[in-house]
């Protein structure tokens, strides 16, 4: 990263851990360049606090209650030092690309602009699973600190920016090495949130809305995709059939298939814990 130190961006970064003392070291390491590093903690039991020391990174701890919450008081309590706020976790990695891209957009954005959202690479198996992870996933993590607020969403958040949300090429790396059992685990629990979610959001939205399928923006007819995914019978079936054959899984060999079939297990993971609470209300 010595060559970046000519053009850093005028960035802060935030951090959100839980018992990241894996993930951490090399997250940042990929952030040597900044000199606001900002680590919100939901209370770690591992070494994640003393990563932080030692790598002088300011380090923060709140009750975890959402992705959304978390993200919030963050930005309203932590003081980031710039305008512009680079949100991540522990399992991201930021590539040299995107830092020169942040340099270059971040020196005299404009004030019509609240947001960017960028390309996550999915790896696992000390790969990029580039066909089965259905890239490119866009997400909005530069955020302007005065024109970003969050909402919890399911397991993760959605954002309410003011003002345009414009993309960047460079991506971010996500990878996360704690293996199969950990992964599990998690969407155990995110499937459980999102099942609880979508049938709050069923009851409150009416029908699908076509053009939300069809329009142009990308994050909008990701969401208008999920609504229709939920509401089809044999859910983990067309999930798999979209995501190996349609979006073409398949090329990235066996680890594409093992992949594409995981992910269609938490479709389907959603899909009877909906069941069953709608039995339990019943």
């Amino acid at each position: 990263m010595a060559e970046l130190r000519d053009s850093i961006p005028p960035v802060s970064v935030m951090i959100f851990t839980l018992n990241e003392e894996l993930h951490l070291p090399s997250c940042l390491a990929s952030l040597a360049w900044c000199d606001d590093v900002i680590v919100v903690d939901s209370f770690s039991s591992d070494r994640t606090g003393e990563i932080c020391q030692d790598a002088r990174v300011r380090f923060f701890q709140h009750p975890f209650e959402g992705f959304g919450s978390q993200r919030n008081w963050a930005l309203e309590t932590t003081a980031p030092k710039y305008d512009w706020v680079l949100i991540l976790d522990a399992d991201e990695r930021v590539t040299p690309e995107l830092v020169r891209e942040l340099a270059e957009v971040l020196s005299a954005p404009p004030p019509t602009v609240g947001a960017y959202r960028l390309r996550r690479r999915f790896h696992l198996w000390g790969r990029w699973l580039r066909y089965s992870s259905l890239y490119p996933t866009w997400v909005v993590r530069i955020v302007h600190k005065e024109r970003t607020r969050y909402l919890n969403r399911g397991h993760a958040e959605t954002q309410e920016v003011r003002g345009e949300i414009r993309e960047l090429t460079g991506d971010l790396i996500d990878e996360n090495l704690k293996g199969m059992d950990e992964w599990f685990e998690r969407q155990n629990r995110y499937s459980s949130r999102d099942a609880e979610y979508e049938l709050e959001q069923e009851k409150k939205q009416g029908p699908l809305s076509l053009t939300r399928l069809l329009m142009g923006d990308p994050l909008a007819r990701r969401a208008a995709l999920k609504r229709l995914a939920g509401r089809l019978p044999a859910r983990p079936f067309w999930y798999f059939l979209y995501s190996y054959l349609l979006r073409g899984g398949f090329r990235d060999g066996r680890d594409g298939l093992i992949f594409c079939f995981m992910k269609a297990m938490y479709q389907g993971m959603v899909q009877v814990k909906k069941y069953d609470l709608k039995r339990g209300r019943r």
